[in-house]
């Protein structure tokens, strides 16, 4: 919360108006914006009084505030317009999760790895070399077939057998 203490100087009335109307001008923002926001409203409204101290002497402090903490309210909402912030989401925990890497996980992902490279060494030659080409060297089907001087249906076929092979093997 803002704190602020009056001054000492009886001539010095913007600090001391300002304190004296500290409570309205919050239950003012409380009315009319959101309640994480009253507290930056209410010091924005400081800092304009603050940034005013030219020596003249306000008549109607009370009226001065009020205007200033409208025209603060009214700066805020074309600020926030512009910027399309009603559009915005905040970033928060459960936008970004955290993946667990703990001991136990590691060990099951090798546990998995080795499992995988037992089952793609047990395949049949063909299948083996038509899958690493296809899912390690990203070649297409025809290149694959082009390669091993077989069929594109021949590639498919192999390529489908060594998959059911592999799922069944870390099921």
């Amino acid at each position: 919360m803002l704190s602020i203490q009056a001054s000492a100087d009886p001539t010095d009335l913007t600090t001391a108006g300002f304190v004296r109307h500290l409570g309205a001008v919050r239950r003012f923002f409380m009315k009319r914006a959101p309640i994480a926001d009253v507290d930056d409203l209410v010091q924005d409204v400081a800092i304009r009084m603050h940034a005013r101290r030219d020596g003249r002497p306000i008549d109607n402090i009370e009226g001065y505030l009020f205007q200033t903490a409208h025209s603060v309210l009214a700066d805020r909402g074309r600020r926030a317009g512009s910027r399309c912030q009603s559009q915005h989401e905040s970033l928060e925990d459960r936008h970004h999760p955290v993946e667990d890497r703990s001991p136990a996980r590691v060990l099951e992902g090798k546990e998995q790895w080795t499992l995988l490279l037992a089952a793609i060494e047990e395949l049949p030659a063909r299948s083996r070399q038509a899958f690493i080409l296809h899912r390690f060297e990203e070649m297409q089907y025809a290149a694959i077939a082009l390669h091993m001087g077989i069929t594109v249906s021949a590639v498919e076929k192999h390529i489908m057998k060594a998959i059911r092979h592999l799922a069944a093997a870390i099921a």
